[in-house]
């Protein structure tokens, strides 16, 4: 047999131990690299099928009403919210202290009533009201005090107008006063100034005052509230107001008992009205013509028209 025959190389192809003879000549072995892993998911269910099915869109307005269904999930919020609304509601309609007149709501005229103390009283029938709203119990007087300086409620007060009356006109603005003016004053200032009042609010006049049936308490205690401008009218210090338009009384029923009280105080001939009576022994002196507020303030205007 020629020797080119066994000296021949082996045939190589992909049968061939040519790389297993290599690696046991290099003394490591190769082992086969095993297969890699999916992680395990647990089988789709019918609800997550479900879900899939529906769009993004949908899904993101999707809404559970089934929670608004029981009542424990939506009555304490539903409480509270009333709670915050009705808490602020109370304290703008009877805790919020009011200034002056352009911060009264006009919903408060003829519905409302104001508490506060005077602290100044101007004429016979107009004074300054700071309000103090729920008194006492709202810590008014002991808690919380009433400025007594004019510096301090200086544009912190109400102007309030009696309603009904009409005092004699004091002596202002280059004008002489009327017979009583000063009487009618000084029994205003000591029936009401530094005390707490109620006005019944009415409506607003052309000089921004409040015109209001006001009522104080006097001593004794027990004593119900008394109507200042009623009480003046039976003095004889005032007469009910008199205008073509814009009288107030605070309905007929008021109007009626300021006339009736007007008419005593006349017929009996006190304050004002007493010289219609006369003066001397047993009322025998001259008798005057009384000359009203109204009458003295339509003198006044004619006289300076003409100069």
């Amino acid at each position: 047999m020629p020797w080119s025959l066994w000296s021949s190389p082996p045939p190589s192809g992909p049968g061939s131990n040519d790389n297993h003879s290599s690696s046991k000549s290099n003394g490591t072995s190769t082992a086969p690299s095993p297969a890699r892993e999916e992680p395990l998911l647990p089988p789709a269910t019918s609800e997550s099928v479900k879900k899939r099915a529906v769009s993004w869109n949908e899904s993101l307005n999707a809404t559970d009403w089934a929670h608004f269904a029981e009542p424990r999930n939506w009555v304490p919020t539903l409480l509270v919210t009333a709670t915050a609304l009705g808490a602020l509601q109370f304290y703008r309609s009877y805790l919020r202290r009011i200034p002056g007149t352009n911060y009264i709501m006009p919903g408060f005229f003829r519905k409302r009533s104001l508490l506060g103390r005077v602290t100044s009283v101007g004429d016979g029938d107009n004074f300054h009201l700071f309000h103090t709203p729920g008194g006492r119990l709202a810590g008014w007087g002991w808690l919380r005090k009433v400025p007594k300086d004019r510096k301090e409620v200086r544009g912190r007060t109400i102007p309030v107008r009696i309603a009904g009356i009409d005092a004699p006109e004091g002596a202002h603005f280059g004008r002489p006063g009327q017979p009583h003016a000063a009487e009618a004053l000084a029994f205003l200032r000591e029936y009401i100034q530094g005390r707490r009042v109620r006005a019944y609010l009415h409506r607003r006049d052309q000089y921004d005052r409040v015109v209001a049936t006001v009522l104080v308490r006097r001593p004794p205690l027990f004593v119900p509230r008394r109507d200042v401008g009623l009480e003046m009218l039976r003095r004889g210090l005032a007469t009910t107001y008199e205008a073509k338009t814009g009288a107030e009384f605070g309905g007929p029923a008021s109007e009626r008992r300021y006339r009736a009280a007007e008419e005593e105080a006349r017929r009996k001939g006190r304050g004002l009205w007493a010289a219609e009576k006369g003066g001397g022994l047993f009322g025998l002196g001259k008798k005057k013509e009384v000359e009203s507020p109204r009458m003295f303030k339509d003198r006044m205007k004619a006289t300076e028209k003409n100069g």
